[in-house]
Order: C-alpha cells, then structure tokens, then sequence
C-alpha cells in the first residue's frame, strides 16, 4: 500500500497529489491518504467518483483524516 502523508496542505493540493498517484497505480491497488484540510472529506470523495475508484474507509481522529482508496 503506498501512502500519501498530505498534513499541512490545503485543497486543491490533497486532491491533485492523490490523483496523480492514483493514476500511476495498477487497478486493485490501495492507497492511504493522510490530510488534515477539512475540505478534503468532501472533496477526495467527489474525486473518486470521477475517476472510477472506491473508497474503502474514511477516518477522522484528532483533526487528521485517514482516507483508504481502492484504484478500481
């Protein structure tokens, strides 16, 4: 599982990074997203529905969100 740590960035910023790895992924493959911008509980999601992979978790603790992606 490759793991993007993502805290201190502000949007757009989490989404393009996780696109960008996404698109280098082979399908059935996981990624971790680890942000702390709010805005990136909606917006990830929004993302992956465009481009076809699925979210397998969602985890906030502590003002860190945990988000685990499926490339489908």
């Amino acid at each position: 599982m490759l793991t993007l740590n993502l805290l201190g960035y502000h949007c757009p910023v989490p989404v393009h990074e996780t696109r960008k790895a996404l698109v280098g992924m082979e399908k059935g493959t996981t990624l971790e997203v680890i942000a702390d911008d709010a805005e990136t509980k909606h917006d990830i999601p929004l993302l992956l529905d465009r481009i076809g992979a699925r979210l397998l978790s969602l985890v906030e603790d502590a003002g860190e969100i945990t988000f685990i992606i499926e490339k489908q």
